[in-house]
């Protein structure tokens, strides 16, 4: 009998090539997706003369740079540069294009899933470490560097290590206001920045099956936060009825024989993992960083951490953390100051996500300024269709384009240094909102309780009576 199989290791047979005796595995590419960073891998193509090996897998998307405001011509001439760089390799190579002004162009993480370019069972590669975000419909997808990404355009392949295989189970009911954003954000706390190294983490339990699609996506996005090489969940009727109908998705008969093959795409009851972790929702609270890794991350009900009852290994990186990000120790973390919010990113741009947040912000006013940027062109339409950007709007916030926008800080939308920014993006690295920029990561309906009070707070109150 053969041993039993994890998801990973059904994933990875499938797409193995060859293996070197040193263990590498040379591994086919079944998408590929390129943004405007893409250049220095499209440039190596063109020293050697080589085209882009299968065009009609590889799709390009306008994000990092792009502009969220876009009246008028690109004002950057830098960013007008890049975005143009893009649109001529595309071009070249015949690689279609989502471009700005294409009604399906959004982050290249919010578009795979919504076009249905993501589909279980795939390999997806793109030189962005939150790849990891399409793991949540049972595919194998991972960030590359700038020279693997020319190597998979010239031969759709890549040459990889097999990670080892880490299960995170969570059951239980998730109350309201605490949400898939919290899983991660507790689990990379109690783990570390570096918890899951070297593994590909499947997610599991009563807690991720209960997750809608966009809960799923923001869980495995994170995974890379924890050191992850990648996230999955396991496709179920949740994941089905998603893809059902998107544009790239199949249909007729072959939606019914994908379905066939999708649904074997699961650990088996037996399958052993390297690494074990359980978790229970009632342990788990709406959550903020506090410093400048998402593992320095705290319950809002908790207090800033004092250095030194902390080991040492942890105390001198805190004493750093919280010397940039100007707190106090043993103060409590609810009730800070915050400057401004941003809602939007790969972690949490999605429709769920601006539907949490106007939950909070509906008939209140923001007390201090702050960007909404949805996710993609389609979940902007959708909310306007709902009149989410009105409820935003009255509440004192930008409504713009979609786009990585502030989470990135190199497309203009910055927070200035010594600003602090309560945030529903991935990283609170120091710089990573603009120089000096302090950065606290929260959920979004949490992020839109901050805009209300001006503070980081417990959303739990302001959700009384209203439906999520």
């Amino acid at each position: 009998m053969s041993a039993p199989l994890t998801l990973l290791d059904r994933l990875w047979s499938t797409h193995e090539v060859l293996r070197r005796e040193d263990g590498s595995a040379l591994l086919w590419v079944d998408r590929h997706l390129v943004h405007e960073g893409s250049h220095h891998a499209f440039a190596r193509l063109a020293e050697r003369g080589l085209p882009v090996a299968e065009p009609g897998l590889t799709f390009a998307v306008v994000d990092h740079y792009a502009p969220t405001r876009r009246a008028g011509p690109i004002a950057d001439p830098a960013i007008a540069r890049m975005i143009e760089t893009l649109r001529g390799n595309a071009v070249r190579h015949g690689v279609r294009l989502f471009d700005l002004d294409d009604p399906d162009q959004g982050i290249v993480h919010v578009v795979g899933p919504e076009q249905g370019l993501t589909l279980p069972g795939l390999l997806i590669t793109c030189g962005d470490s939150h790849t990891s975000t399409h793991g949540a419909f049972g595919a194998l997808a991972f960030g590359i560097g700038a020279t693997e990404v020319a190597h998979v355009l010239a031969t759709q392949t890549i040459w990889q290590r097999k990670p080892r295989a880490m299960r995170i189970t969570v059951d239980g009911t998730l109350p309201a206001g605490v949400s898939a954003k919290d899983i991660a954000l507790n689990w990379i706390a109690r783990l570390g920045a570096d918890g899951a190294q070297g593994h590909a983490v499947e997610y599991a339990g009563s807690a991720i099956r209960s997750l809608s699609m966009e809960g799923r996506m923001t869980l495995c996005n994170l995974t890379i936060e924890g050191g992850g090489r990648m996230g999955m969940v396991a496709p179920d009727e949740v994941s089905f009825a998603y893809l059902r109908d998107r544009p790239h998705a199949p249909r007729g008969g072959d939606w019914h024989k994908a379905l066939d093959n999708w649904q074997a795409l699961a650990s088996d009851a037996d399958a052993r993992f390297d690494r074990d972790v359980a978790l229970s929702t009632e342990e788990i609270a709406p959550i903020v960083t506090w410093g400048t890794s998402p593992e320095q991350a705290l319950p809002i009900d908790a207090s800033v951490p004092i250095p030194d009852t902390l080991q040492p290994a942890k105390a001198q990186a805190a004493r750093a953390a919280l010397d940039y990000m100007g707190l106090v120790p043993g103060r409590p973390l609810a009730g800070t100051p915050v400057d401004q919010v941003f809602i939007g990113s790969c972690t949490n741009g999605r429709i769920e996500d601006l539907r949490a947040a106007a939950a909070v912000l509906a008939g209140r006013k923001a007390r201090v300024p702050g960007l909404v940027s949805p996710g993609s062109a389609r979940v902007k339409a959708q909310a306007e269709q709902e009149g989410l950007d009105r409820v935003f709007t009255e509440a004192g916030l930008d409504w713009v384009a979609s786009g990585c926008s502030m989470c990135v800080g190199m497309n203009g939308d910055l927070v200035a240094a010594g600003k602090r920014c309560a945030s529903s993006t991935n990283r609170n690295f120091r710089g990573r909102q603009g120089k000096g920029a302090r950065t606290h990561l929260m959920s979004p309906a949490m992020v839109a309780a901050a805009a209300v009070t001006g503070t980081l707070c417990d959303v739990r109150p302001m959700l009384q009576g209203r439906a999520l």
